[in-house]
């Protein structure tokens, strides 16, 4: 399954270090002010399978192709093109989990692993809209946590509240910041945007990869715990544990979320509220989600990043 947009080329440049805020500004008022292309009809390959399908008023399109019988781990590249101009052209990515893979990882963005202040949007919009993908850093230690995690072999997946419209800036940030390389689930931009689209998303997942147990990583400030709560009550042995970055830390929220710890370890899971990234990966290392070795490297980077 591929999700994707048809717009039209705004040709806005790779992010830069020393990229005026200015600049910053213009390209992600670009991004948000895109030019979709309406019902346009486009043709998919795959490993000899072709399809022709339509995008909605918006551009938007999935795609559903049937898979291989065996098709190997990894990334695979889905070929894209317009039906009426077979020049404009496109490729898109899909990710097959080795089947070594111990668990999968669902996290979230913004205020999980890089600053956003979700919970003031004028914060927010500055940040976000003045900032690029190489002046934006993760939060202390999380790009080395993460890789822990990953270990080259357990599939990573981005699940944020962001629009689709931010989709490009949000995949270079993984990539220059060396986080792991996952699929992104984003928003659409609208005037109603779904409220569900955490459950939703993380829910597919689990019934996509019935087998894979699950590590969910969130935060405090808007409301993953109570997402991640709702996820363990829905799908019960599936989640090994729930990692919360405390971001907001007034008494009655804390009070809170103590409540879905609670009510969290009666399943057998575990919701772990954590200042930082070393103490997730403590517990981490502890429960054997992580090596040891990799305990000092969160901590080595996190001095590093301080």
């Amino acid at each position: 399954m591929l999700p994707g947009r048809v717009l039209r080329d705004e040709r806005i440049r790779p992010a830069r270090e020393g990229e005026r805020r200015w600049r910053n500004f213009v390209a992600f008022v670009k991004r948000l002010e895109s030019d979709e292309l309406p019902y346009a009809r486009l043709r998919a390959r795959f490993r000899g399978a072709e399809r022709e399908l339509r995008a909605d008023r918006e551009g938007y399109f999935r795609l559903e192709l049937p898979a291989p019988s065996r098709l190997e781990a990894g990334w695979h590249t889905v070929a894209l093109e317009l039906a009426a101009d077979a020049s404009v052209r496109a490729l898109g990515r899909v990710l097959v989990p080795p089947a070594n893979a111990r668990f999968g990882v669902v996290s979230d963005i913004d205020d999980t692993v890089v600053q956003t202040n979700v919970a003031s949007k004028v914060r927010m919009l500055l940040t976000v809209a003045l900032s690029n993908a190489r002046t934006r850093k993760p939060f202390a230690g999380v790009a080395a946590f993460y890789r822990a995690l990953h270990a080259g072999v357990n599939p990573f997946f981005y699940v944020s509240k962001s629009p689709w419209n931010l989709y490009v800036p949000l995949a270079e940030y993984l990539d220059v910041q060396r986080l792991p390389e996952g699929p992104l689930f984003l928003r659409n931009l609208g005037l109603r945007m779904p409220r569900d689209h955490k459950c939703s998303a993380i829910g597919a997942l689990l019934k996509a990869y019935p087998r894979l147990p699950f590590i969910l990583i969130g935060d405090s400030g808007e409301n993953d715990p109570e997402v991640y709560t709702d996820i363990v009550r829905r799908f019960p042995s599936r989640i090994r544990t729930i990692y919360i970055r405390s971001v907001n830390r007034k008494a009655q929220r804390l009070a809170a979320i103590e409540r879905l710890i609670a009510q969290v370890a009666r399943t057998g899971c575990q919701l772990v509220l954590a200042p930082e990234a070393e103490h997730a990966a403590a517990h981490a290392a502890a429960e054997g989600f992580i090596q040891t070795a990799d305990l000092r490297a969160v901590r080595a980077e996190r001095r590093l990043d301080d």
